[in-house]
């Protein structure tokens, strides 16, 4: 450690380049995971939050929420298997509303669960809907932006109905679009408007649903799906990773992050590497007097660890300092799990790429080193 600190000290300049540029990675990459968070956390918000294992759709649906119909006599079925409790209907629809006038129009996913049942999410502010509740509705609290309040009409092109907003949720999206909660009567007239179809059961239904989120076990799940062949029952992340564009925009941000690791091991390689094969005569000459190939193993490993290990915590404050000014709808999650996956990540890649460097230290030869000093 004294070498290693006493080196650092002396060629404070280099070393200060080499730490802005680790600081700037660092910052790069954790920002870059803030935002893909954030964004996956925005593109299934209301999925995610639902206490659900496992979720029903109809055969062929790719596992997507707006393909999938399902109908009352597969949600008994499911019900007979999981327990009537642990089985809850999923309506999912991509709509566009209008309020204060046609002029005005917003994107918006509804979402028809049971008010009593475990699907609804919490109400924020305003009031809850129950089952009896005709023509209300919760919004999620992001549509204030838009204008919205409780009390406030909103129109759905598509079929024409009306609702009024009785209170707010929170954290509730769907393929980025706001969640709009509503309970089985107002969806039920919503599908009125379409024709009459058949669930995976064969059975005709007056309503018919989108998936039936259930809380199961590896065993009823295997069974649910022997029951009703013509449904997959598909874990909650596999329903997450089917919304539109969820693999897709995770997958590229995902091979930035990957890229941004490689080029700081790639960065702080070539920097060791160099310094080392410049100091290969002062390395020569403390082997030649005693120094163990190991101590000087630890000190460069040591010098690499305290250069990424400054350059996080520096980073992870000012990831904090934007992360407080950044506009409140710009989907950005950065927790303690991900902020501590991403830090050892950094330094692991960091140690990798200390290797280079950790190899010429013990291909050094001490007599070689005096030879050309002497020279």
């Amino acid at each position: 450690m004294y070498l290693a600190i006493r080196e650092m000290k002396f060629a404070k300049a280099r070393y200060s380049l080499i730490a802005i540029i680790m600081l700037l990675v660092a910052f790069l990459v954790l920002f870059v995971t803030g935002l893909a968070k954030g964004l996956a956390y925005d593109n299934a918000a209301s999925i995610q939050n639902m206490n659900a294992t496992h979720f029903m759709m109809e055969k062929g649906s790719n596992h997507r929420f707006t393909r999938s119909q399902l109908g009352e006599g597969d949600l008994a079925q499911a019900g007979s298997i999981v327990g009537e409790k642990n089985a809850q209907p999923v309506g999912v629809k991509m709509t566009t509303v209008t309020t204060g006038g046609a002029a005005h129009k917003l994107d918006v996913t509804l979402l028809a669960v049971r008010p009593e049942g475990w699907l609804m999410p919490s109400v924020t502010e305003g009031t809850a809907i129950t089952s009896q509740t005709e023509g209300k509705v919760l919004v999620d609290d992001q549509l204030k932006d838009s204008g919205i309040g409780i009390g406030t009409e909103i129109f759905d092109q598509a079929s024409g109905m009306k609702w009024i907003v009785s209170g707010f949720v929170s954290h509730e999206s769907f393929s980025h679009s706001p969640a709009v909660f509503l309970n089985e009567r107002d969806w039920q007239q919503l599908q009125s408007k379409s024709s009459a179809w058949k669930g995976a059961s064969g059975t005709a239904s007056g309503i018919s649903y989108s998936a039936i989120a259930v809380k199961a076990n590896k065993d009823q799940a295997k069974q649910l799906a022997a029951a009703l062949p013509d449904t997959e029952v598909v874990t909650k992340s596999e329903a997450v990773s089917a919304i539109p564009g969820y693999k897709e925009e995770q997958g590229s941000l995902l091979m930035m992050i990957v890229f941004l690791f490689v080029i700081s091991a790639f960065v702080l390689a070539v920097f060791f590497y160099v310094i080392t094969i410049q100091k290969s005569s002062q390395f020569g000459i403390l082997k030649a007097i005693g120094t163990r190939t190991a101590y000087l193993v630890r000190s460069v490993a040591l010098q690499v660890l305290l250069l990424s290990s400054g350059s996080l915590v520096v980073s992870v404050l000012l990831v904090q300092g934007m992360k407080a000014v950044l506009p409140s709808g710009m989907p950005f999650q950065l927790d303690v799990t991900t902020l501590a996956s991403t830090c050892g990540a950094f330094i692991a890649m960091s140690l990798v790429g200390s290797l280079f460097s950790v190899w010429q230290v013990t291909r050094i030869d001490a007599l070689d080193a005096i030879g050309r000093t002497a020279a």
